[in-house]
């Protein structure tokens, strides 16, 4: 589709506060073009930082401000009965998707292009700030707030560009790749897909379309992963991960200091080297993954070794991921983005290794009936690293309710998980539990996609310092 939009037109998003829509508008508005949208909630980080960049965010989809757009940009988490994209309608706006919009901003630069169900803001992070320490000046856009730079998009002056690819409605196929990364297959978006199966396809041509002078990096430890490229024809792809068969191999693993130290050893066709004492300002085995990938994008490029290892070195982090918020004496209050049980696991399996002896309190808002419903075995296993976990009510996101018993939930956690669980309806109740359990050297750690972030944040400003 060919959109012929000037400088003076008027761009609308419908939307614009979440966090792949307000990229988007921020890179436009860099561009050069007159921006302006609508979100529900008029406040937070993501809303202050494009008023602050001069784009009108007008409060809730039932302005008229639509009308004098030349185009409107929406998401797929927008419906079809939004009162303002039925006045775009109505008044036969151009109306395009924002993966579209971002496809027309990007498809003409060299795009590392990262997806997987997992891992892929920290990896978009890591390969961005890699980048830009080595002076490539790419564009950004991630799914979250790259702290060195304190937003999640950026406007770069070369040909490279860094973007986070979302798989949950199969727009990551519209992005053309020098390099493509996909970091796991999970099961996750059916709602989508219908079944597994036609998510594992849609990865495969993800995989299979970048280009034979590109490179696609897969981790091999991906059981689904590993069961797609036997069947691709087209070599055009690298490994990475813990397994001797990758050809970025992660090994010699050690907790380090708040991160993790490793060694990285290559086996490619003209290269073969060992790369020692590589250090991670992250925890976790699962970021070991994310940063092998981005240390080989850098191999790649041709960074330096000690350029790529000093950017991991130095790496500031990404907001809501094990975000600390709170520090009384040893007791610490993380906030995490994770909401699906791979990701929770992976969370708590971190904190148990670097915390060892130390009580983990998880705290646990579910994203979705739907997710939880069609994972809902899963999660009743995925707290076992945990101590303690406080369950809170599921955040609809726009969906329907349903009839799920956050009791029965809570007894199945402690059949499986082997933990205690404890029920919190609101964020008082949350409040005082955490003042009556935070003893000595607690570790508190709260996940979700929803409120929860809001809510922790401000649970811990209410806390005194001892």
């Amino acid at each position: 589709m060919e959109i012929k939009i000037n400088q003076k037109d008027i761009i609308y998003f419908i939307g614009i506060g979440g966090i792949g829509m307000s990229g988007i508008a921020l890179i436009m508005k860099n561009l050069g073009y007159e921006i302006m949208g609508s979100d529900l909630s008029n406040t937070g980080k993501v809303v202050t930082n494009l008023k602050a960049n001069h784009i009108k965010v007008f409060k809730d989809h039932k302005t008229k401000n639509i009308l004098k757009a030349r185009l409107v940009v929406t998401s797929s988490a927008i419906k079809s009965n939004n009162p303002e994209l039925k006045l775009a309608k109505k008044n036969k706006k151009l109306i395009i998707k924002r993966a579209d919009m971002l496809a027309h901003i990007l498809n003409l630069k060299k795009n590392i292009v990262v997806s997987g169900a997992h891992g892929k803001t920290t990896i978009t992070s890591l390969v961005s700030t890699i980048l830009k320490d080595a002076k490539f000046n790419p564009t950004i856009v991630n799914g979250g707030i790259i702290n060195s730079i304190q937003t999640n998009a950026e406007l770069g002056n070369s040909d490279w560009a860094v973007i986070e690819a979302d798989e949950s409605d199969g727009s990551f196929l519209k992005f053309k790749s020098h390099y493509s990364i996909v970091s796991n297959i999970d099961y996750e978006h059916l709602d989508y897909y219908k079944n597994f199966n036609n998510l594992k396809n849609q990865f495969s041509n993800f995989i299979s379309k970048t280009p034979l002078l590109g490179r696609s990096l897969v981790c091999i430890d991906d059981t689904n992963i590993k069961k797609i490229i036997k069947k691709i024809n087209k070599k055009n792809y690298l490994t990475y991960g813990f397994s001797k068969e990758a050809n970025f191999r992660c090994f010699n693993v050690k907790n380090f200091n708040m991160g993790m130290k490793f060694d990285i050893k290559v086996n490619l066709s003209k290269k073969k080297l060992v790369i020692k004492n590589v250090y991670l300002n992250l925890i976790g085995l699962h970021n070991v993954l994310n940063s092998t990938v981005s240390f080989a994008i850098g191999l790649l490029l041709g960074i330096h070794i000690q350029k790529i290892k000093k950017s991991l070195k130095n790496f500031k982090g990404v907001q809501r991921r094990m975000t600390l918020i709170k520090k009384i004496n040893k007791k610490l209050i993380y906030d995490d983005y994770a909401h699906h049980p791979s990701e929770i696991k992976a969370v708590l399996d971190a904190c148990r290794n670097n915390f060892k002896q130390r009580r983990i309190i998880a705290i646990f808002q579910p994203h979705r009936f739907s997710r939880l419903l069609s994972l809902y075995k899963k999660f009743l296993k995925c707290f076992n690293k945990a101590d303690q976990v406080i369950l809170c009510p599921v955040y609809a996101a726009g969906e329907k309710s349903r009839k799920i018993s956050l009791v029965k939930l809570a007894e199945g956690i402690i059949k499986n998980s082997k933990v205690r669980v404890v029920i919190c309806s609101s964020i008082e109740e949350i409040e005082l539990f955490i003042k009556k359990n935070l003893f000595s050297d607690e570790v508190v750690v709260a996940m979700g996609a929803g409120s929860i972030s809001n809510w922790i944040k401000k649970i811990s400003e209410n806390l005194k310092n001892e």
